[in-house]
C-alpha cells in the first residue's frame, strides 16, 4: 500500500505469496491494484437479535483461538425497522484479496451462521451506505499481523532483495 501511494510505484505489480515451501520456493498470485484497494465482506442476516448475537459471538470467539487470515472487522448490526427483511446482520469485512482465505477460514472453524447470507465487494458498499446501528464490533487479527515498517524505510529498501519487518 505504501508503494502504490508513491508516484514512482503507482503502476507497480502486486503479488501475494500463495504457497511457501520448506526448500525456499514460493508460488505467487497476482492481485490487481484496483482489487488491492477494496474491502469485501460476508453478511449473515437474521430475523432475531438473539440468533444474530450468537453468530457474532461464535465468530469472535473462534477468531481469538483460530486467527483469521487477515485483519477482519466483525459487526453486530441492527438495520432498524426500515430493513425490508432480516433486520439483524453479523457483518464480516476484510481486504478483498483475502476472499478465498476468509472463506476457507470460515469452513475450518465450522461457521454456518445466518438465515440468509450474502457477500462481496458491492455488499460492503451497500452496508456502509444503509441506515443502521452497530450494536457491537470487534477487530480480529491474523497471527502474522505485526508492526509495519515506516514508509521511509519501505521506500529506502525498495531495491533490496530481502525485506523484513523488525522483530
Amino acid at each position: 500500500a505504501i508503494l502504490l501511494e508513491d508516484p514512482r510505484y503507482r503502476d507497480g505489480t502486486i503479488y501475494r505469496i500463495h504457497r511457501a515451501y520448506p526448500d525456499g520456493r514460493i508460488e505467487l498470485k497476482g492481485v490487481s491494484a484496483d482489487r488491492w484497494q477494496l474491502e469485501s465482506g460476508m453478511f449473515f442476516y437474521r430475523e432475531s437479535l438473539e440468533a444474530a448475537r450468537r453468530d457474532f459471538e461464535q465468530l469472535c470467539s473462534a477468531g481469538r483461538t483460530h486467527t483469521p487470515p487477515c485483519r477482519t472487522f466483525v459487526h453486530l448490526t441492527d438495520r432498524t425497522a426500515a430493513a425490508p427483511l432480516q433486520r439483524y446482520v453479523t457483518a464480516v469485512i476484510y481486504p478483498s484479496e483475502f476472499d478465498d482465505d476468509v472463506a476457507a477460514w470460515m469452513l475450518k472453524i465450522g461457521f454456518a451462521g445466518g438465515d440468509v447470507v450474502e457477500g462481496g465487494v458491492s455488499h460492503v458498499t451497500n452496508y456502509y451506505g444503509e441506515a443502521k446501528h452497530v450494536l457491537e464490533r470487534e477487530q480480529l487479527w491474523s497471527a502474522s499481523s505485526g508492526v509495519s515498517r515506516p514508509a521511509e524505510v519501505v521506500l529506502r529498501d525498495v531495491r533490496n532483495a530481502v525485506q523484513r519487518r523488525p522483530a
